[in-house]
Formats: C-alpha cells, sequence, structure tokens
C-alpha cells in the first residue's frame, strides 16, 4: 500500500521580544506554561511539529495537515533575523501583547519583513495576553484598522492566552484549516506593499472589548 505523504506547512512566529511567542510555542508543542521568571535562558531557533486531522468543512476533502511552527528563542534581542528564517515559510503570525500598545505599533516592520522575506507566506494577527482582560489597550478598532492600512493582507485575527491556553489551539486549527485551503497571497499583490502603505497610530487607551473575528 503506498503511503500518503502528509503535506509539511512552515509556520514562524514574528513579534517583539517579550509578546509571549515562546509561551505560544510552547503551548503548541506540548500544552505547558512557563513563567519567565522560572524559563532557563536559551538562545538560538526551535521548531516543532504537530499533525491536525481536518475534518470535511465547506465542500473540501478531510485530509492531514503538519504545522512546523517555528520561534526566534529570543534572537531579536541580538540580531536581526536572517532570511533563512522566513524563507519557505507558508504562514507567519503576527504576535503583540494586548497589554503592551508599543509591541502593537511596532508590527507594521515586522509585517514588512513578511513581505521581503516570505512574499507567498499567509499572515496571521495574534493578539496575547488576552486574561489581562483589564489591562488590554490594544482595540479592536485599532486591529481593524491596521488590517485596511495593510490592505487586508491580514488573513485571521486571533486573541489568546498562553497563561490559561484560551484560544491557542483554536487559532492553531484555524490556520491549518485554512493552509488546507491552499490560496496563496500572489507574489505580485505583495511586492505593491511598501514602507508608507500602511501605519500604526498610536490611539487612546482602549475600554474591554468581546472578541473580534476576522478581518
Amino acid at each position: 500500500m503506498a503511503t500518503i505523504r502528509i503535506p509539511e506547512m512552515k509556520v514562524i512566529l514574528c513579534g517583539e521580544y517579550g509578546v509571549g511567542k515562546t509561551s505560544l510555542f510552547r503551548r503548541f508543542a506540548s500544552n505547558t506554561f512557563t513563567k519567565a521568571t522560572d524559563r532557563a535562558s536559551t538562545l538560538g531557533l526551535d521548531n516543532f511539529g504537530k499533525v491536525y486531522a481536518l475534518s470535511s468543512i465547506d465542500g473540501y476533502q478531510a485530509r492531514d495537515i503538519k504545522l512546523q511552527l517555528w520561534d526566534t528563542g529570543g534572537m531579536e534581542r541580538v540580531a536581526s533575523i536572517t532570511s533563512s528564517y522566513y524563507k519557505y515559510s507558508e504562514a507567519a503570525i503576527l504576535v503583540f501583547a494586548l497589554d503592551n500598545p508599543d509591541s502593537f505599533h511596532v508590527l507594521s516592520q515586522h509585517l514588512l519583513d513578511i513581505v521581503t522575506y516570505a512574499e507567498n507566506a499567509k499572515i496571521f494577527l495574534c493578539g496575547n495576553k488576552f486574561d489581562l482582560k483589564s489591562r488590554v489597550l490594544v482595540s479592536d478598532a485599532d486591529i481593524e484598522n491596521l488590517c485596511e492600512q495593510c490592505n487586508n493582507l491580514v488573513s485571521a485575527v486571533y486573541k489568546t492566552s498562553c497563561r490559561t491556553g484560551e484560544g491557542v489551539e483554536d487559532m492553531f486549527v484555524d490556520i491549518a484549516r485554512q493552509l488546507s485551503r491552499g490560496s496563496n497571497r500572489s507574489r505580485i499583490e505583495l511586492q505593491n506593499v511598501d514602507a508608507n502603505s500602511f501605519r500604526v497610530e498610536r490611539g487612546v487607551e482602549a475600554q474591554e472589548s468581546p472578541s473580534c473575528g476576522n478581518c
């Protein structure tokens, strides 16, 4: 009997240091959470693969797909991530902390890096630390504005909490489903994006609001 090869999709985590990228990676890999104060200091790229069995939905055939998640391992603190980190990526998750507006305002630069080095990758936006609901400073309106200003290149928006696990598995299942459908953006479309295509304005403190859906 012939062996059916499971499609493997490279997914990278992007964003500022301290927003929870490694915590997302740990939730994905082992469904655990480790406080920063208890975490051993590591430096270097890390990756982990997980197979998702996707049921038939919306007319698409049921299939298995493997997400190979990559984390920077703190490299953003000491040097720019090289193009090899982005190379062959089918998806990029832009992570920011909902309680840290500065981590949101710099997303445009990370998005431009993705456009430059991973032009075929689908882009997803993840607002982490959703458990700190009383300290949320990035509003749904801020997120919607970013999606509009970057020409709707963001395929979906998620809110997660690595501490409680809220929304994390649902995010990866949805990403796996979207990648299984293919239809990545064309290279020409991405080449039309430049540094002046979108800007993130600093806004006022946001009030707590319910989770938003896809842009």
